[in-house]
């Protein structure tokens, strides 16, 4: 799992036999075992090995949520009050993302906050952030080839369409969700790394399409961005306290 973990690219069986020094046989067994499992996973018809959702599931027994929102509830209000617009903090469930806080607006029309609410992650703001480093293969093995459903006329069905989606929040920090699951509601979020790099959660806001402008949408994502930065020092702080 180490050396899988490791590589950017899925791992073929020829590679993990050359990195762990043991007969291909045995390789194969060890392999096939973790992908029964739910630790490793195949996304082509290949031998070629990726992580699989078993480490997600193991993952968050350190429960990252629970420091997420303790770190995070004073820079999420934060936001709010810089936006004066709805902010929410998620973290990967699967397939989604879920909410598992939230600041409100002072307006009297605003994005409604739900702690507990599930989205999908390729077509919110929020899930598209915690994919941010995901690359085509990935998305292969976690959504399929199939086309996604769509929520609206704006929402990316295709593979291809969140591959590029994911390379953009890497050029420009933050990722965006323009009506794609709402009609009328467009959102911005940014990734929230651990200190060696690891997406752990996604921190933004959502606003009716009158209000956050398309020309608003860099202020927001730099606003989104540097209240990031103030949540993942406080995570590394924390971390390195307990």
């Amino acid at each position: 799992m180490e050396a899988v973990a490791r590589s950017n690219d899925p791992v073929s069986l020829n590679e993990l036999t050359a990195l762990l020094g043991i007969d291909r046989s045995s390789v194969f067994r060890l392999a096939n075992t973790l992908k029964r499992r739910g630790f490793l996973a195949c996304p082509t018809a290949r031998k070629d090995y990726i992580l699989g959702p078993s480490i997600w599931r193991l993952s968050r027994q350190y429960d990252w949520s629970n420091m997420l929102i303790q770190v995070s509830h004073e820079p999420l209000k934060l936001l709010a009050s810089r936006t004066n617009e709805t902010a929410h903090l998620a973290v990967r469930e699967g397939k989604q993302a879920l909410f598992i806080d939230h600041a409100g607006s002072s307006r009297m029309i605003a994005v409604s906050g739900q702690v507990g609410e599930l989205v999908p992650l390729y077509c919110t703001a929020h899930g598209k952030a915690l994919l941010a480093d995901a690359q085509k293969k990935e998305l292969l093995a976690i959504f399929g080839s199939a086309p996604m459903k769509a929520y609206t006329s704006q929402t990316i069905t295709s593979i291809d369409e969140l591959a590029n989606a994911c390379a953009q929040i890497k050029t420009q920090g933050y990722a965006t969700d323009d009506g794609e699951y709402t009609e009328g509601i467009r959102c911005v979020a940014t990734p929230i790394r651990t200190d060696d790099g690891l997406i752990i959660g996604s921190i933004g806001i959502s606003a009716p399409i009158s209000r956050l402008s398309s020309d608003f949408y860099q202020t927001c994502g730099e606003h989104v961005r540097e209240i990031a930065e103030q949540v993942q020092t406080a995570l590394t702080n924390s971390a390195r306290a307990a």
